[in-house]
């Protein structure tokens, strides 16, 4: 297990790296920050001056190796906007995107699994159909153009919710919903055709012949061994969500860590963007391991 741990951790770092390494050389492409920082007219002495203030007077393979030392000392820089440290206003912005991720993770797992599990046990009947045209539509549905929707009908029409920002349980009901349609939707869909593929294999029929309960046949022979491509559904939708929902904290301004990458993109806030991206990396690389854990407690042959 330590060696296991010692390779993934290897790798992870590795993985890190790169990521950062092509936003480092792409967000240059983005253009220059001192001309938004500086007022419109600025002359040539004052961008100059700027530029060498932020280290962006020097050759692009300097800077790179300056900012590769600095970050694995765990400093990626001031940011050009907040004139503060890059990942402090990365990891301020974590609370709130880790509010509205756990929120449409939870529901939108409890939700995908009851309708996953009816589908499946409900074969060929009206109640798999419904669930499956809904889990279809709440997939094919943009969650953009859904969540736009949610705030006409229930925000404006109704004015039963905020239309964004965040600070109260009303402020997190649309864009937890928005999340939670297509959680679910993706869970429903991929734990019916893994517990249908579960239902047919010897040792489930076994199990039946042999007199057992149902109920124990269904949660402890199939629903078990059906759980593991599930877990790793949700490992990659739990990265996703954790790793900023851009798309969901721009409709409706929720102060995550997705609006503030997008923010540092628009103003071309290089620290932010880098800290923004190592951190996302980083989160995505720990649930990834954190669900290869799990794949052994659910399955002892994996462990072995």
């Amino acid at each position: 297990m330590t060696r296991y741990l010692l390779t993934k951790l290897a790798e992870a770092a590795l993985a890190i790296w790169g990521v950062v390494t092509i936003v480092f050389f792409v967000s240059r492409v983005l253009g220059d920050p001192a001309l938004l920082l500086l007022p419109v007219g600025a002359d040539q002495h004052a961008l100059d001056t700027l530029r060498a203030s932020l280290g962006l007077d020097r050759p692009i393979l300097e800077q790179y190796g300056i900012a590769m030392l600095a970050m694995l000392r765990g400093d990626f820089g001031v940011s050009f906007q907040h004139t503060r440290p890059a990942m402090e206003v990365v990891l301020e912005r974590m609370p709130a995107t880790a509010l509205l991720a756990g929120t449409a993770l939870l529901f939108g797992t409890m939700i995908g699994a009851a309708a996953g599990g009816v589908a499946a046990l409900k074969r060929g009947t009206i109640s798999e159909f419904i669930v499956m045209v809904g889990a279809l539509l709440g997939q094919a549905t943009p969650v953009f153009w859904l969540g736009i929707m949610l705030i006409l009908v229930f925000s404006v029409d109704l004015g039963w919710f905020p239309t964004g920002g965040s600070g109260t349980w009303a402020h997190l009901v649309l864009p937890g919903f928005t999340l939670a349609v297509f959680v679910s939707a993706s869970i429903a869909r991929l734990l019916r055709s893994s517990l249908l593929d579960i239902m047919r294999e010897d040792y489930v029929r076994t199990a039946r012949a042999k007199g057992l309960m149902p109920q124990t046949v269904f949660f402890w022979h199939i629903a078990r061994n059906a759980l593991i491509p599930v877990v790793t559904m949700i490992g990659i939708i739990a990265g996703e969500l954790l790793g900023g929902s851009v798309v969901i904290e721009t409709v409706f301004a929720w102060p995550g860590v997705g609006r503030i990458i997008m923010q540092a993109i628009q103003n071309q806030d290089f620290p932010v963007i880098q800290a923004g991206v190592a951190l996302v990396a980083a989160i995505f690389i720990i649930i990834n391991l954190v669900v290869d854990l799990l794949y052994g407690v659910l399955d002892p042959r994996i462990r072995r």
